[in-house]
């Protein structure tokens, strides 16, 4: 995952990689040393490549029994696809007639195929278009970027009308997306201590214990409020649907009238404590 993390963001930059020969290294590494004959030994006895290429559905044959290196070519077919869904694409015949024209702006053809400002016009094939999409999001080098970085990976190669919507559509369909969710908050830094308090329930503490059983008068959360210098504690029964002025004159009666009013209250982000209480008192 970090090594496909640095590509995706060097890609954006415009650098180059120069290679410096053995000799300038300290210790030669794997990529100063003479081939001898390598490549050809990688695909004859290498028995995870040759799993791979089975997969890949790939065969090497050696016209030659001289041969001492084999040479392997990867293309991609997309960009045939998409010189051959073009000419079936009656807007887009409509543009490169524009274009020879000269009638149009923006839109070029190189190699036999439409551009618009050097990307390639995608036709209105779903088929291709999700081959697309698929590709830039859910291959093992995408690792499932989100919509924004998809978004940017397909705008640099390839165009269509609508291509911003149809990639945040793919993306809220995608159920790994869904079940993670980046972090957009700054990071929180090291907990901090709460001071020592000077006095007894000046500072005290709340929360909730749900999912208790059932008493008489249908009582089944525990109210439990304590005090940080003293530790000593109050247990208040209640329900799990409360009203939040009850809650609050359940505070006053029994806390505030025997204890004043504290200082500082400590609770989590519940909502029960951070508005409904709040509101109700």
């Amino acid at each position: 995952m970090r090594q496909r993390r640095w590509p995706e963001l060097l890609k954006d930059y415009t650098l180059d990689i120069n290679y410096h020969p053995g000799k300038a290294n300290v210790v030669a590494d794997a990529l100063s040393r003479k081939p001898k004959g390598m490549t050809a030994a990688l695909l004859t006895h290498n028995p995870y490549l040759l799993k791979e290429l089975e997969q890949l559905q790939v065969e090497v044959f050696l016209p030659d029994e001289q041969a001492h290196r084999v040479a392997l070519q990867v293309t991609s077919t997309i960009v045939d696809k998409i010189k051959e869904g073009q000419q079936g694409d009656s807007e887009l015949v409509k543009m490169i007639k524009k274009v020879e024209e000269g009638t149009i702006q923006d839109f070029i053809i190189k190699d036999g195929v439409l551009k618009f400002r050097n990307r390639l016009c995608v036709p209105n094939h779903p088929g291709l278009k999700k081959e697309l999409r698929k590709e830039s999001h859910d291959s093992a080098l995408s690792t499932n970027l989100g919509g924004t970085k998809m978004c940017q990976d397909l705008r640099s190669y390839y165009w269509w009308p609508g291509i911003k919507k149809d990639i945040t559509e793919y993306v809220a369909r995608c159920l790994t997306c869904q079940r993670v969710k980046g972090e957009h908050q700054k990071p929180r830094g090291l907990l901090q201590p709460l001071p020592i308090p000077v006095w007894k329930w000046e500072h005290i503490t709340m929360d909730f214990i749900i999912g208790m059983p059932q008493t008489r008068k249908y009582h089944d959360v525990i109210w439990v409020i304590v005090d940080r210098l003293t530790k000593s504690a109050h247990f208040l029964a209640t329900k799990a649907i409360f009203n939040p002025e009850q809650l609050a004159e359940l505070y006053i009666k029994e806390i505030v009238r025997l204890r004043g009013i504290p200082l500082s209250i400590v609770s989590d982000r519940d909502t029960k404590l951070a508005s409904k209480f709040w509101q109700g008192f």
